[in-house]
């Protein structure tokens, strides 16, 4: 004790005659000051990934194994820097650096109590000390302090050097900084803070290991009462104000830092290593309710199962919700894979697709007949799910029954290749197996898919077929050119009006377009839904890709997908169907629609099926919409065998089934998809534009 009390006292008698001495205030000291460059105040902060509101989902330590978060001190509540700076510093905005008032008051203070009363340290020594990580407790350290606090002060300015106290101010073990403070004791961001938190804030810097609360709450409180009191005194709390704080018990225990959407924090922080701040499309409150109901839920379901959720928003394409797993530390579960990134088997998702490209195409509608019994397709036989065959049902019944033949059967007409490529068209690059051509399979699920991909194609069928890229960084820009229709609005809106029907029907008129899929031998079951607002895509099954006998998407994806509408807010009612929808029953249809064509005699060579012949497709064609008095278009068939069938846009416009030559009347100028469909099935398509 004599030796530290003796090291106090030069400390005091170097400062006091530094400060008051005339002889050191030389020309000597001043160039010495003026020689000296300033410390530097960067220091590395913590990158942190935050939600659409600022929240904070997630943030890491810096490369020491720091909580150091960055600090903006607009963002932190102005009494607690009222009270810091009348605690530590009371004449901050006025001296140079160095206060010779408070040097003298301490010197005094320490050489005649003999130990120190009130520190004479400004917050520019702090944060030169802190800095540096410099020892001051020697009359040397002190001097060199002091030179450069008032080195610091020539070239930084005051709210500088407070934000850099605010970033580096220690408060006990790997906590740095007012804002890992106040998430780390309370929870919170120091935006808002009692007196009693902004009193604890104050005093834990001053002994930051010594009056830890989770190891010492008595010394904890004890320093924080001491701030209260002396805050009355100095007329920066009330008596009143300062009793109610003391009133209050200090934390007991460091809180975890926020750890929500960790998987899209990983991705956004992979690709931006060197950003201190990222900003996702990521709803913090919505987060983590999904969370606690994919862990929820996977724990019902059974051991080692996971659960991915994800939830966009149909306008903007925003990911509001991004849930990788059952539980990011779950071992069993494998909770630290990203099933929303996952390549999976879709199961029976992409019918939807295959039977809104066949809408498209004039090939189908939804009351078209198709035969649902066993077939060989080149020795591929397919089978529904129960071992059960319909006969002869519609396209309707076929897409909402999830029928397989059907698809197959359909889908050998669009050709697996287009489906392949209409999924390139809203940036979906679906996995072949060894990089083979697409084939049948692919209706069924043979092809590697993800839930995000999933996700990006059922928004843009929630859109009338329009693609929009997912984007889960607020400051995302999207491509330069809008990219092509999936499939054109009608077909769409053919798909939408049939997923929206038994499974997905809710209160009233307030409908869900569902769809399910299931991979074979009950690896993935999967239920993606849409509504006017949001799309949502639920996946459960093992992540190590084990069978779990009996696990279907209608049974343990369903209900995960409704709960998560609910969750979001509720349904909001599906837009209004495009003008120009066929809506008739089958003996209604044009006789090409009533049935489905077989699939051989529909790829048959293109010399034998039918070619529009004009107008070519892309033309633009002048009609006379500009002076007023518009003229027929003129349609023209070469090939294929009558009847014909023609359609504009999805709807039939010919009287004709015989004649090759049509006249047809445009409803107003723009772009017009004409199709022509043979007696066999066959089709033709252009789109021009008319004026």
């Amino acid at each position: 004790m004599a030796v530290r009390r003796f090291a106090l006292v030069v400390v005091a008698a170097v400062t006091i005659s530094l400060v008051v001495g005339g002889s050191l205030v030389t020309f000597g000291f001043l160039r010495l000051v003026d020689a000296t460059p300033p410390v530097d105040l960067f220091a590395p902060t913590s990158q942190v990934v935050t939600a659409r509101n600022g929240e904070i989902l997630r943030a890491y330590t810096v490369s020491d194994g720091l909580w150091r978060l960055p600090v903006d001190p607009a963002r932190v509540d102005p009494a607690y820097v009222k009270l810091l700076l009348a605690t530590e510093d009371g004449r901050f905005r006025e001296h140079t650096g160095v206060d010779p008032k408070a040097l003298l008051r301490a010197g005094w203070q320490l050489m005649t109590h003999g130990r120190i009363v009130s520190g004479g340290s400004t917050l520019t020594m702090q944060v030169v000390r802190l800095s540096e990580r410099l020892h001051t407790r020697s009359p040397s350290g002190k001097f060199g302090q002091i030179v450069k606090a008032l080195a610091l002060e020539r070239f930084a300015s005051k709210d500088d050097i407070l934000a850099a106290y605010l970033g580096l101010a220690p408060f006990g073990g790997n906590i740095e900084g007012v804002r890992s403070a106040s998430l780390a004791w309370f929870g919170k961001e120091p935006s808002r803070l009692t007196p009693a938190e902004a009193a604890f804030l104050v005093a834990l810097p001053q002994a930051p290991e010594a009056r830890r609360p989770d190891r010492d709450p008595v010394a904890a409180k004890a320093a924080r009462d001491r701030i209260l009191r002396r805050a009355v005194d100095s007329g920066v709390l009330s008596k009143a104000d300062a009793d109610a704080a003391i009133a209050e018990p200090v934390p007991t225990r460091r809180r975890d830092f926020p750890l929500l959407a960790a998987h899209a924090a990983d991705r956004a922080v992979a690709s931006a290593p060197k950003e201190g701040e990222i900003r996702l499309t990521i709803d913090s409150k919505l987060q983590a309710s999904l969370e606690g109901l994919a862990a929820e839920r996977a724990s019902a379901i059974g051991p080692n199962v996971s659960v991915a959720i994800m939830v966009a928003e149909e306008t903007s394409g925003d990911v509001l919700a991004s849930v990788g797993s059952a539980g990011l530390f779950d071992e069993r579960r494998a909770g630290s894979i990203d099933m929303t990134r996952a390549i999976r088997s879709p199961g029976s998702t992409l019918k939807p697709f295959i039977y809104g490209l066949a809408f498209e195409a004039g090939i189908a509608h939804p009351e078209t007949l198709v035969e649902d019994r066993p077939t060989a397709f080149a020795g591929y036989t397919p089978n529904n799910f129960d071992k059960t065959f319909r006969g002869t049902v519609t396209v309707r019944q076929a897409l909402s029954e999830s029928l397989n033949v059907p698809a197959i059967q359909t889908l050998e007409l669009v050709g697996p290749a287009r489906l392949i490529t209409r999924f390139r068209r809203a940036g979906v690059e679906a996995k072949l197996p060894d990089m083979a051509p697409a084939n049948l399979a692919v209706g069924l699920g043979g092809v590697g898919l993800t839930l995000d991909d999933l996700t990006t194609l059922y928004t843009a069928l929630a859109r009338g077929g329009r693609p929009i890229a997912l984007r889960e960084r607020v400051d995302a820009v999207g491509p330069a050119e809008p990219p092509k229709p999936l499939m054109d609005e009608r077909a769409a809106a053919y798909v939408t009006d049939i997923l929206a029907g038994p499974l997905g029907a809710t209160k009233g008129d307030v409908r869900v377009a569902i769809k399910t899929g299931t991979s074979y031998g009950y690896r993935d079951a999967w239920a993606m839904g849409y509504d006017g607002r949001y799309v949502v895509g639920v996946w459960v099954g093992r992540p190590d890709g084990a069978p779990l006998p009996g696990l279907m998407g209608v049974d343990v994806a369903v209900p995960i997908l409704a709960d998560t509408f609910v969750r979001a807010g509720g349904t909001t009612r599906l837009p209004p169907e495009p003008p120009g929808l066929l809506k008739v029953s089958n003996a209604e249809l044009p006789p090409p629609l009533q049935r489905l064509r077989g699939a051989r005699a529909a790829v048959a060579s293109r010399d034998a099926g039918p070619e529009i012949a004009y107008p070519p497709t892309g033309a633009h064609v002048d009609l006379g919409f500009r002076a007023g008095s518009p003229q027929p278009l003129a349609l023209k068939v070469r090939n294929g065998k009558g009847p014909f069938t023609w359609l504009a846009d999805g709807a039939p416009v010919a009287q004709e089934p015989w004649a090759r030559q049509f006249s047809y009347f445009p409803k107003g100028a723009g772009f017009v998809t004409l199709s022509v469909i043979d007696g066999e099935g066959r089709a033709d398509r252009v789109t021009v534009f008319v004026e």
